[in-house]
């Protein structure tokens, strides 16, 4: 009889959170969350959360895929972001995502699959349940989180657009309309939009790869990605695109926004690797979030962000300095 060991990163079912507790932690900042309240998608519970604004999700946790690590706070996952289409602060997002709105929002499924189409966010999602997995978020720049995403399977939307045997990579588009995105819009902008990702078609079929609706036990706010993102925990968190309005699946590797503005500093696998330095900045340690001037809380970066035990087999014999 086969008996599965669980791994030493998992999260006992007896250490989750309730969601009744955390659902009832301080208001997001309201401006960036007023949009995404009134998303409807499906397993939505009726109540919605009046501390928060936003709809609470119906889920199960997903405990055979967490980290016991601490979580990263609310208010420091919703007002600490990347997202370019906002500003470059990193309270840019927070601030100004409330411009956008993402009800209603459809997704473009394209290319080598036998069921292409535009799917209305609830179409795309509503076959399958809800899960929460708490996974590690490690940014390029050398800071992380531990956010607790709630979503489905990447493996299994994929399963259900059923991809041919010439899909060899799946493409992933964000949201492009300056009028509701004012970085797309500035002068001063470099990325070539819209914002532009992929992945190998193993790499989207790995268990721990995930499309994300929710965190915290909520609708997703605005600045994390609002309505639905891409978390990939194993690499720097710009492979995690935000706001996903088209997938497609291809036979040729595709091009990515950071890959296309800086080659050499940013690839198209772009895994964490500590053994693999950043050509401006040493990628061994990472600043966990939150820290400060007097506690900037430093800890030792794992390779494949701690998750090796399941995806370092997709990069058996590849030299990970050339393929980075």
């Amino acid at each position: 009889m086969l008996i599965k060991q669980r791994p030493s990163w998992v999260l006992p079912e007896s250490e989750v959170t309730p969601k009744s507790i955390y659902l009832n932690r301080r208001k997001f900042m309201t401006g960036a969350i007023g949009a995404a309240a009134s998303l409807t998608v499906p397993g939505l519970l009726h109540a919605n959360d009046a501390s928060s604004g936003l709809k609470a999700l119906d889920y199960r946790s997903a405990t055979e895929y967490s980290t016991d690590e601490k979580k990263t706070p609310l208010d420091d996952v919703t007002a600490y972001n990347n997202f370019y289409e906002f500003g470059t602060g990193k309270g840019d997002p927070a601030k100004y995502a409330g411009e956008m709105s993402v009800d209603p929002w459809s997704v473009e499924v394209e290319g080598e699959c036998e069921r292409p189409g535009r799917y209305a966010l609830e179409d795309l999602l509503k076959p399958h349940d809800y899960e929460e997995r708490i996974y590690r978020l490690r940014c390029v720049e050398a800071w992380s989180m531990v956010i607790p995403w709630v979503g489905v399977p990447l493996a299994d939307v994929i399963k259900q657009l059923q991809p041919n045997s010439r899909a060899k990579y799946v493409y992933f588009e964000t949201l492009h309309d300056p009028k509701q995105m004012r970085g797309q819009r500035s002068l001063f902008s470099t990325v070539e939009w819209p914002y532009r990702e992929g992945l190998r078609m193993d790499e989207a079929m790995n268990e721990l790869a995930f499309l994300a609706v929710g965190l915290y036990g909520e609708t997703l706010p605005n600045q994390n990605g609002a309505p639905i993102r891409l978390v990939v925990p194993w690499k720097y968190g710009f492979k995690s695109i935000k706001s996903i309005v088209r997938i497609r699946f291809a036979e040729e590797q595709p091009k990515t926004s950071w890959e296309m503005l800086a080659p050499n500093e940013y690839g198209f696998y772009a895994n964490v690797n500590p053994e693999v330095d950043h050509p401006r900045w040493s990628q061994k340690q990472e600043r966990r979030l939150p820290s400060g001037i007097l506690r900037p809380n430093w800890i030792e970066t794992t390779k494949f962000n701690g998750y090796e035990e399941q995806v370092a087999h997709l990069y058996k014999g590849m030299d990970l300095a050339k393929y980075y």
